[in-house]
């Protein structure tokens, strides 16, 4: 991938005359962490899913006592980052590629390890640490200090002084993209959540945001609405117990879908609803036509490979949400928060 160079990693036999093992120019207390700052990197998914969680695993156990050497060194990432690297070590990112010393660790773990997309498998976390998403979603609210640690209470029973529950809402963040997999009817879409009794919000979180106030932001409300794409990711500050709303386009995408978000959304306590478009409520039906592979046979697509399937049902579809359809799953969304 770009940007990820291969490491050799070599044995040497210090007791070689002929070929011995070089003498350290700098020898550090701590283990050290080899990773790269490449591949996909930039697209906000890939960052927690490639990155981010695969190294709070990795340097977690270590409580900040460890020196990240980074290969494609990438001074922006680290910066957008910067309040979570700063709580993974405390020292500073190594650049690998340009380092000319010698440096000696007694323990270096090379490359990252990323159990499934987004999410941790407890079982294969090193060092004996039992680590979850929930444990993840946890150190981000501590390190972006994030105020809510559970969703609105519709009921009385946690609420002092007593509240009025027909004046309070739970609110909903709706993401609407700016380019594909929009959702066309942003507006009628609004109309029905608050009809359901939702406080609503429109979104459209843009590469350059402050992921502070992002956090801040993402962590003030109970639902995330979104369809399938990286937006969704930002799951990740809502309170435990909150709602995430997947839309998921026309296309068999539903595994996908599930592995990327939903699976995910579960580990972090969240309740996960997912809402799957029919072929009517696709923009594809009209530009393509229904005899069209894609429309009359999303088997075909995904048979000819991933590029058929990324071009037409992650790259030329939007979305037409029918209201009437999707109110049921309003409706789980509203009756899971009144049951918190």
């Amino acid at each position: 991938m770009t940007g990820i160079p291969n490491v050799t990693v070599t044995q040497l036999d210090s007791t070689s005359a002929a070929s011995p093992a070089p003498a350290c120019t700098v020898t550090h207390r701590v283990p050290a962490i080899v990773l790269a700052l490449g591949g996909h990197l930039g697209n906000y998914f890939h960052d927690f899913s490639d990155a981010l969680v695969p190294l709070f695993v990795a340097s977690r156990r270590y409580d900040g006592e460890v020196q990240l050497l980074a290969s494609n060194i990438q001074p922006w990432w680290l910066g957008k980052y910067e309040a979570v690297v700063r709580r993974l070590t405390k020292y500073e990112v190594l650049d690998l590629d340009h380092d000319d010393q010698i440096r000696c660790f007694r323990h270096v773990t090379v490359g990252l390890n990323m159990h499934k997309e987004f999410n941790i498998v407890p079982e294969l976390v090193p060092g004996g640490v039992p680590l979850s998403m929930l444990n993840f979603t946890a150190f981000l609210r501590e390190t972006y200090s994030l105020p809510r640690a559970a969703p609105i209470s519709l009921t009385n029973k946690k609420s002092s002084p007593p509240v009025d529950r027909k004046k309070k809402k739970p609110r909903l963040m709706l993401l609407d993209r700016g380019h594909y997999r929009k959702l066309v009817n942003v507006p009628e879409i609004v109309k029905a959540a608050e009809k359901a009794g939702f406080e609503v919000t429109i979104a459209d979180p843009r590469f350059n945001v402050r992921v502070k106030e992002l956090a801040l932001s993402v962590n003030s409300f109970d639902v995330l609405l979104g369809v399938h794409g990286a937006g969704l990711t930002n799951s990740a500050f809502l309170p435990p117990g909150a709602v995430v709303i997947q839309v998921v386009p026309y296309g068999k995408l539903e595994p996908m879908a599930q592995r990327e978000f939903g699976d995910p959304a579960a580990n972090m306590g969240l309740r996960y609803l997912e809402y799957s478009i029919s072929v009517e409520e696709s923009t594809l039906l009209e530009t393509l036509g229904p005899h069209h592979p894609a429309i009359k046979d999303p088997d075909s697509v995904h048979r000819s490979g991933w590029d058929k399937v990324a071009e037409y049902y992650l790259g030329k579809q939007n979305v037409r949400v029918d209201v009437e359809r999707f109110a049921p799953t309003l409706a789980l969304a509203l009756d899971h928060l009144r049951r918190q």
